[in-house]
Formats: C-alpha cells, sequence, structure tokens
C-alpha cells in the first residue's frame, strides 16, 4: 500500500491515534453508556411527569379574552325595497369577507407557551442528542473495522453493514423527533394566532389543548423508544461482536 500511495509519517501517526481513539470511545459506549443509559431512561418512564392520567392538568390557560359583540345598525332603514335590495347587491362582496380582528398587541403581553410541556421537552431533548452523537460515534467505528474489499468470506462484513444501517436508521428515527417537536410549536403558535384573530370561535381553543395533549403522548413514545433503540442497539451489537470485530477468519483457522 505504501508503494502505491504515499502517505505523510506524521498525518498517519494522527490518524492512527484518531481511530484509537474513536475505538476506546465506542467500545466504552457499548460495553457501559448504553446499558446504563437505557436504565436511566426506564427510570424516567416511571416518574410522574411522564405518566400523568389526567391529560387535563397539562393544559394551560390562553389569556384572550372574548371581545363583546358589535352590534350593527340596519344601514338599509328608511329606504325603499328597490333601493334596499341594490344596495344588498352592492354589498355583497363586502359581506364574503370575513378579516377577524386585527391584533395589535396581546391584552397581556407575550402568548406563553404551555409551561408544562416545555418542561418537558426540555428534558427529552437533551436524551434525543446524545442518542444521534453516541449512534454517530458507534457507528464510525464499525465502518473503520471494516475490511478491504475481496472475493468471498464477506459473512461478517455483511454483519458489519448491518450494524451500521440500524446505527444510521436510529440517528435518523432520533433527528426525526427533534423535528416533531419543532412542528409542535409552529403549529401551535399558528393556532394561538387564529384565536387572537377569532377570539369568538371556540373550536382553535379546543385544537390547541388537542394539540397539547397530543404533544405529551408523543413526548412520553419518544422516550420510550429512546430506551427501546438504547437496548436493541446494546442487544445487537454483543450478540455480533466477534463478527464485529473479526470479520474474516485467517486460512489457518478455516482448516480446523
Amino acid at each position: 500500500m505504501s508503494s502505491l500511495l504515499k502517505v505523510d509519517n506524521e498525518i498517519k501517526t494522527k490518524v492512527d491515534a484518531f481511530r484509537e481513539r474513536i475505538t476506546a470511545e465506542a467500545e466504552d459506549l457499548v460495553a457501559n453508556f448504553f446499558p446504563k443509559k437505557l436504565l436511566e431512561l426506564d427510570h424516567f418512564l416511571k416518574e410522574p411527569i411522564i405518566n400523568i392520567v389526567e391529560l387535563k392538568e397539562i393544559h394551560s390557560d390562553i389569556n384572550l379574552t372574548v371581545p363583546d359583540p358589535i352590534l350593527l345598525p340596519n344601514l338599509h332603514d328608511g329606504l325603499d325595497s328597490q333601493n334596499a335590495r341594490k344596495r344588498k347587491l352592492e354589498d355583497g362582496d363586502m359581506e364574503d369577507k370575513v378579516t377577524g380582528t386585527k391584533v395589535f398587541v396581546m391584552p397581556g403581553g407575550m402568548m406563553k407557551s404551555n409551561g408544562n410541556l416545555v418542561d418537558l421537552i426540555e428534558k427529552v431533548k437533551p436524551e434525543i442528542r446524545t442518542l444521534i452523537e453516541k449512534c454517530n460515534t458507534v457507528k464510525m467505528w464499525v465502518q473503520l473495522l471494516i475490511p478491504r474489499i475481496e472475493d468471498g468470506n464477506n459473512f461478517g462484513v455483511s454483519i458489519q453493514e448491518e450494524t451500521v444501517a440500524e446505527l444510521r436508521t436510529v440517528e435518523g428515527e432520533a433527528a426525526s423527533y427533534l423535528d416533531q417537536i419543532s412542528r409542535y410549536y409552529i403549529t401551535r403558535a399558528k393556532l394561538v394566532s387564529k384565536i387572537a384573530k377569532y377570539p369568538h370561535v371556540e373550536d382553535y381553543r379546543r385544537t390547541v389543548t388537542e394539540i397539547d395533549e397530543k404533544e405529551y403522548i408523543s413526548l412520553k413514545i419518544i422516550v420510550s423508544e429512546l430506551r427501546n433503540q438504547y437496548v436493541a442497539l446494546h442487544d445487537m451489537i454483543l450478540k455480533n461482536i466477534e463478527k464485529i470485530k473479526r470479520p474474516r477468519s485467517s486460512n489457518a483457522e478455516a482448516l480446523y
């Protein structure tokens, strides 16, 4: 290899040190961090904050009062029937345009988020980020263990590739959890804006509570999935650790 490609010795030394660091870190993750983390998440799933039975407890008040209705006088009083009909036709286009209430400022200042869900989200987000980072480290470790391409004797290599694919899938799923949290905030903000503009419509207010309840249930499912992914990865790698670290047996071993 050295005759085909010249590599600076100093760079090679640094790369080898990087490989050794990744190897040591990844092996510690699989042997120690993964089982500890799955136990932590399993304990977290038993805490009261994530086991609220009555979902009304997570509701937050929407401090937007309903303004008193404005009674408009009959604009057609005093007109004969023909002129009234003509005036009604002229005003027909305006009646179809419902613009809602103009909102210049919130009566109570800034409209707060649901504090109960914000607290829970702030506890779940670091766990999602941790899973993504640790999976990336273990994935790099397994990729560095994949030997050069050869004909035959690739069963161990296929196990390595399957492990890398599983780690990549877990990374993608964890990233989607972060997207889900962002979508919750955006959806809720749009609904609150609708309430401010159309304060008389009760359905908008009910939809906000439904969105909050749905997000609470989703967060509990996310924590459960994070725990399950740690369990699955730990189990998969331990069961196949021999093939992952030594994907190909030597010719001498194959003879006996």
